[in-house]
């Protein structure tokens, strides 16, 4: 099977033309090609597929398995790799996505797409869509006992859920004890969910530290940075057009307040092609 290895901003996946080749089983697949230690390594699978209702469809899948519905550093990345691959020459492309369709902008140097940026839509604040279980209309600044501590969280969806705590100092946070505290308060968010630990530095900027639903820690969440800036936004902790840092790099990330979408402007890399044996993985 060939395979491309990418990354933005650390975020790393295993994107696989699923076009012009045969796959085994996804779940597995998936499994296997992120394990670090056995195989390929990342942060999970994507898939570029056909689409009916878009210039490409892109699948997500998390290294437990799991099938995600966005990402939106993946699918920066998808537009990388369709105009890089000469799968299309245009500049301007549409994604489908589990979280709807997605429109990617690229920037060419040299035939190579050297920057993406993503409008990912209008996030989603009603909590019965996201979801959430509570009577609120909105999970804005909501008071969660977390393990031994109480955040304020508010609860945001791209197609996929999301929450944000904003706290002091997210280097010294302890992410991996409080990130799957809140994943899976399943009472809470029903689908589990993606959290990302923020800290305001000023109205322009913001770092943050991500949890991501069936993944871990990672060092790059594009959508978990517009989260940041939703809820800093929302409860006037910061501007519509925020940096937003990561500890792999970051993100201009800008909440348009003409038309209320979110844009999303960065780079992608590709770090290696290769083809791995997956004959030991069955067919469905």
């Amino acid at each position: 099977m060939r395979f491309t290895k990418m990354q933005a901003y650390g975020n790393d996946y295993v994107y696989i033309d699923a076009i012009n080749q045969k796959l085994p089983k996804l779940s597995l697949l998936a499994k296997y090609v992120s394990d670090r230690h056995f195989a390929i390594g990342s942060d999970g699978m994507v898939l570029i597929c056909p689409s009916d209702v878009a210039d490409f469809r892109m699948r997500i899948f998390n290294p437990d398995g799991t099938e995600g519905e966005m990402c939106g550093n993946a699918v920066r990345s998808v537009g990388k790799y369709v105009y890089d691959h000469r799968l299309t020459d245009k500049t301007d492309i549409t994604i489908e996505t589990l979280g709807g369709i997605k429109h990617l902008t690229l920037f060419v140097k040299d035939g190579q797409a050297v920057n993406i940026k993503a409008d990912i839509g209008s996030p989603v604040l009603d909590t019965e869509i996201i979801p959430v279980v509570t009577k609120l209309k909105e999970f804005v600044e909501v008071p969660v006992k977390v393990d031994d501590i109480t955040l304020n969280i508010t609860a945001v969806s791209w197609g996929n859920p999301h929450c944000v705590a904003f706290i002091d100092n997210v280097d010294s946070f302890d992410v991996h004890r409080y990130g799957p505290v809140l994943e899976n308060m399943t009472e809470l968010f029903p689908n589990r969910t993606n959290v990302t630990f923020a800290q305001l530095v000023d109205r322009d900027n913001i770092k943050i530290r991500e949890w991501e639903r069936g993944t871990g820690e990672t060092i790059a969440c594009g959508t978990g940075c517009c989260t940041a800036v939703v809820a800093g936004v929302v409860t006037g902790r910061c501007n519509r057009h925020v940096l937003v840092e990561q500890i792999g790099g970051t993100l201009d990330i800008n909440w348009n307040e003409e038309d209320g979408r979110m844009y999303m402007t960065g780079v992608s890399n590709t770090v290696f092609e290769a083809d791995i044996d997956v004959s030991s993985i069955p067919f469905d």
